[in-house]
Protein backbone atom coordinates (compact mmCIF):
# COMPACT_ATOMS: atom_id res chain seq x y z
CA UNK A 1 0.00 0.00 0.00
CA UNK A 2 1.50 3.77 -0.94
CA UNK A 3 2.25 5.82 2.30
CA UNK A 4 0.75 8.99 0.84
CA UNK A 5 2.51 11.20 3.46
CA UNK A 6 5.84 9.75 2.29
CA UNK A 7 5.28 10.33 -1.37
CA UNK A 8 3.79 13.98 -0.90
CA UNK A 9 7.22 14.38 1.54
CA UNK A 10 9.44 13.34 -1.37
CA UNK A 11 7.40 15.13 -4.13
CA UNK A 12 7.57 18.38 -1.90
CA UNK A 13 11.69 17.85 -1.72
CA UNK A 14 12.13 17.22 -5.27
CA UNK A 15 9.50 20.37 -6.52
CA UNK A 16 11.64 23.09 -4.36
CA UNK A 17 15.32 21.26 -5.60
CA UNK A 18 13.78 22.28 -9.08
CA UNK A 19 11.76 26.03 -8.25
CA UNK A 20 12.88 26.30 -5.20
CA UNK A 21 10.97 27.37 -1.41
CA UNK A 22 8.26 29.64 -2.84
CA UNK A 23 8.14 33.29 -2.07
CA UNK A 24 4.99 34.26 0.97
CA UNK A 25 4.29 37.36 2.15
CA UNK A 26 5.27 37.80 5.75
CA UNK A 27 1.70 39.66 6.67
CA UNK A 28 -1.02 37.17 6.67
CA UNK A 29 -3.49 39.41 4.16
CA UNK A 30 -7.29 39.37 5.83
CA UNK A 31 -8.98 36.74 5.21
CA UNK A 32 -11.61 38.78 3.11
CA UNK A 33 -9.98 40.12 0.85
CA UNK A 34 -8.02 36.82 0.26
CA UNK A 35 -11.65 35.53 -0.24
CA UNK A 36 -12.64 38.16 -2.58
CA UNK A 37 -9.23 37.84 -4.77
CA UNK A 38 -9.92 33.82 -4.70
CA UNK A 39 -13.50 34.46 -6.27
CA UNK A 40 -11.81 37.02 -8.83
CA UNK A 41 -8.85 34.29 -9.42
CA UNK A 42 -11.58 32.15 -10.96
CA UNK A 43 -10.90 30.82 -14.81
CA UNK A 44 -8.56 33.65 -15.45
CA UNK A 45 -4.78 34.45 -15.06
CA UNK A 46 -3.05 35.45 -11.79
CA UNK A 47 -2.20 39.16 -13.51
CA UNK A 48 -5.67 39.74 -14.73
CA UNK A 49 -7.20 38.92 -11.20
CA UNK A 50 -4.33 41.05 -9.35
CA UNK A 51 -5.54 44.01 -11.53
CA UNK A 52 -9.01 43.47 -11.08
CA UNK A 53 -8.53 43.67 -7.29
CA UNK A 54 -6.41 46.33 -7.17
CA UNK A 55 -9.18 48.02 -9.16
CA UNK A 56 -11.53 47.27 -6.18
CA UNK A 57 -9.31 48.24 -3.66
CA UNK A 58 -8.49 51.83 -5.69
CA UNK A 59 -11.93 52.59 -5.87
CA UNK A 60 -13.21 51.55 -2.47
CA UNK A 61 -12.07 52.72 0.99
CA UNK A 62 -13.83 49.75 2.58
CA UNK A 63 -15.90 46.87 1.34
CA UNK A 64 -19.09 47.61 3.22
CA UNK A 65 -19.19 50.02 0.18
CA UNK A 66 -20.25 47.40 -2.10
CA UNK A 67 -22.93 47.24 -0.71
CA UNK A 68 -24.68 50.19 -1.89
CA UNK A 69 -22.68 49.25 -5.54
CA UNK A 70 -25.07 48.21 -8.34
CA UNK A 71 -23.56 44.89 -9.50
CA UNK A 72 -23.55 46.40 -12.83
CA UNK A 73 -21.24 48.86 -12.09
CA UNK A 74 -18.82 46.33 -10.12
CA UNK A 75 -18.67 43.86 -12.82
CA UNK A 76 -17.78 47.19 -15.28
CA UNK A 77 -14.55 47.50 -12.66
CA UNK A 78 -13.83 44.03 -12.56
CA UNK A 79 -14.30 43.01 -15.94
CA UNK A 80 -10.24 42.50 -16.59
CA UNK A 81 -11.00 39.29 -14.65
CA UNK A 82 -13.46 37.96 -16.76
CA UNK A 83 -16.64 36.23 -15.77
CA UNK A 84 -17.78 39.72 -14.36
CA UNK A 85 -21.16 39.13 -13.98
CA UNK A 86 -20.89 35.85 -12.31
CA UNK A 87 -18.23 37.08 -10.10
CA UNK A 88 -19.79 40.59 -8.56
CA UNK A 89 -22.94 38.71 -7.88
CA UNK A 90 -21.04 36.37 -6.19
CA UNK A 91 -18.91 39.62 -4.24
CA UNK A 92 -22.12 41.54 -4.02
CA UNK A 93 -23.62 38.24 -2.69
CA UNK A 94 -20.64 37.61 0.05
CA UNK A 95 -20.85 41.39 1.36
CA UNK A 96 -24.94 41.17 1.82
CA UNK A 97 -24.63 38.15 3.59
CA UNK A 98 -21.76 38.78 5.76
CA UNK A 99 -23.52 42.22 6.97
CA UNK A 100 -26.24 40.31 8.32
CA UNK A 101 -23.54 38.84 10.70
CA UNK A 102 -22.78 42.39 11.77
CA UNK A 103 -19.25 43.58 11.08
CA UNK A 104 -17.58 42.43 8.10
CA UNK A 105 -14.93 39.68 8.77
CA UNK A 106 -14.39 36.21 8.78
CA UNK A 107 -13.48 36.33 12.09
CA UNK A 108 -16.29 33.82 13.05
CA UNK A 109 -13.82 30.43 11.67
CA UNK A 110 -10.76 31.50 12.91
CA UNK A 111 -11.57 29.19 16.16
CA UNK A 112 -12.94 26.21 13.44
CA UNK A 113 -11.19 23.05 12.69
CA UNK A 114 -10.07 23.09 8.88
CA UNK A 115 -13.04 21.15 7.43
CA UNK A 116 -15.78 22.89 9.56
CA UNK A 117 -14.20 26.36 8.14
CA UNK A 118 -14.22 25.32 4.89
CA UNK A 119 -18.17 23.72 5.09
CA UNK A 120 -19.10 27.45 6.26
CA UNK A 121 -17.09 29.33 3.65
CA UNK A 122 -19.07 27.27 0.70
CA UNK A 123 -22.22 27.80 1.90
CA UNK A 124 -22.15 31.24 0.39
CA UNK A 125 -22.66 31.60 -3.59
CA UNK A 126 -19.59 31.39 -6.05
CA UNK A 127 -17.19 30.31 -3.00
CA UNK A 128 -16.28 26.34 -4.14
CA UNK A 129 -13.62 24.16 -1.88
CA UNK A 130 -10.68 25.17 -3.76
CA UNK A 131 -11.87 28.81 -3.25
CA UNK A 132 -12.63 28.28 0.42
CA UNK A 133 -9.14 26.22 1.08
CA UNK A 134 -7.15 29.02 -0.76
CA UNK A 135 -8.40 31.15 2.47
CA UNK A 136 -7.40 29.00 4.94
CA UNK A 137 -3.81 28.52 3.69
CA UNK A 138 -2.56 31.68 2.16
CA UNK A 139 -5.20 34.02 5.08
CA UNK A 140 -4.57 31.81 8.06
CA UNK A 141 -1.66 29.94 7.73
CA UNK A 142 -3.58 26.63 7.60
CA UNK A 143 -1.70 22.93 6.34
CA UNK A 144 -4.28 22.30 3.76
CA UNK A 145 -3.86 22.09 0.36
CA UNK A 146 -5.84 23.55 -2.06
CA UNK A 147 -6.57 22.27 -5.07
CA UNK A 148 -7.06 23.80 -8.75
CA UNK A 149 -6.65 22.46 -12.00
CA UNK A 150 -3.14 22.06 -11.87
CA UNK A 151 -3.16 20.53 -8.75
CA UNK A 152 -5.62 18.14 -9.90
CA UNK A 153 -4.05 16.86 -13.10
CA UNK A 154 -0.18 16.82 -11.46
CA UNK A 155 -0.95 15.01 -8.36
CA UNK A 156 -3.10 12.42 -10.59
CA UNK A 157 -0.55 11.73 -12.76
CA UNK A 158 2.11 11.33 -10.42
CA UNK A 159 -0.03 8.93 -8.68
CA UNK A 160 -0.84 10.50 -5.12
CA UNK A 161 -4.65 10.06 -5.14
CA UNK A 162 -6.93 8.53 -8.12
CA UNK A 163 -9.53 10.66 -8.48
CA UNK A 164 -12.17 12.46 -11.00
CA UNK A 165 -12.96 16.11 -9.68
CA UNK A 166 -11.01 18.67 -8.04
CA UNK A 167 -12.86 18.45 -5.24
CA UNK A 168 -12.51 14.66 -4.36
CA UNK A 169 -8.64 14.86 -5.12
CA UNK A 170 -8.96 17.52 -2.19
CA UNK A 171 -10.09 15.43 -0.20
CA UNK A 172 -8.09 12.37 -0.48
CA UNK A 173 -4.81 14.69 -0.76
CA UNK A 174 -5.47 16.85 2.37
CA UNK A 175 -5.98 13.25 4.55
CA UNK A 176 -2.97 12.70 6.99
CA UNK A 177 -1.39 15.60 4.72
CA UNK A 178 2.07 16.10 6.81
CA UNK A 179 3.09 19.26 8.52
CA UNK A 180 3.95 22.09 7.54
CA UNK A 181 4.79 21.49 3.58
CA UNK A 182 1.28 22.85 2.15
CA UNK A 183 2.21 26.02 0.85
CA UNK A 184 5.38 24.98 -0.60
CA UNK A 185 3.53 21.86 -2.07
CA UNK A 186 0.83 23.60 -4.00
CA UNK A 187 2.56 26.29 -5.01
CA UNK A 188 5.25 24.55 -6.71
CA UNK A 189 2.62 22.14 -7.87
CA UNK A 190 0.98 25.36 -9.73
CA UNK A 191 4.24 25.64 -11.40
CA UNK A 192 4.60 22.13 -12.28
CA UNK A 193 0.99 22.61 -14.20
CA UNK A 194 1.54 25.61 -15.91
CA UNK A 195 5.24 25.62 -17.07
CA UNK A 196 5.77 21.57 -17.60
CA UNK A 197 3.08 19.14 -16.53
CA UNK A 198 0.90 21.03 -19.33
CA UNK A 199 -2.94 19.39 -19.95
CA UNK A 200 -1.61 18.22 -23.78
CA UNK A 201 1.97 17.78 -24.86
CA UNK A 202 3.79 17.85 -21.32
CA UNK A 203 7.03 18.54 -21.32
CA UNK A 204 7.92 14.60 -19.36
CA UNK A 205 11.78 15.03 -19.97
CA UNK A 206 12.10 18.47 -17.68
CA UNK A 207 9.89 17.03 -14.71
CA UNK A 208 11.90 16.93 -11.76
CA UNK A 209 8.99 14.19 -10.58
CA UNK A 210 9.76 12.00 -14.00
CA UNK A 211 11.25 8.66 -11.94
CA UNK A 212 8.20 8.60 -9.59
CA UNK A 213 5.60 9.96 -12.01
CA UNK A 214 2.80 7.17 -13.03
CA UNK A 215 1.59 8.72 -16.04
CA UNK A 216 0.99 6.28 -18.87
CA UNK A 217 1.15 9.29 -21.80
CA UNK A 218 4.50 10.87 -20.80
CA UNK A 219 5.98 12.65 -23.56
CA UNK A 220 9.57 12.42 -23.54
CA UNK A 221 10.77 14.42 -26.72
CA UNK A 222 12.80 17.21 -25.54
CA UNK A 223 11.11 20.91 -25.51
CA UNK A 224 12.11 24.59 -26.13
CA UNK A 225 11.90 25.82 -22.34
CA UNK A 226 8.84 28.17 -21.79
CA UNK A 227 8.71 31.41 -20.32
CA UNK A 228 8.22 30.54 -16.55
CA UNK A 229 5.11 32.08 -14.93
CA UNK A 230 6.58 33.18 -12.07
CA UNK A 231 3.98 35.70 -10.31
CA UNK A 232 1.38 33.97 -8.11
CA UNK A 233 -2.04 36.19 -7.04
CA UNK A 234 -2.35 35.08 -3.81
CA UNK A 235 0.77 35.91 -2.14
CA UNK A 236 0.50 38.95 -3.57
CA UNK A 237 -2.28 39.90 -1.40
CA UNK A 238 -1.77 42.43 1.56
CA UNK A 239 1.88 43.13 0.73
Amino acid sequence: MKNRPALIQKVNQLLIKKFGIPMRSKKLPDPLDLLIATILSQNTNDNNSYKAFQNLKDRYKSWIDLNSVKRTELAKIIRIAGLANQKSAAIKNLIGELRKRGPLSLDFITGLDDHSAIEQLINYKGVGVKTASCVLLFAMNRNVCPVDTHVHRTVNRVGIVSEKTPDKTYYSLNEKFPDGVAHSFHTNLIRLGREICKPSNPNCAACPLLKLCEYKDKNLTPQLKGKEKVFMLLDSIGK
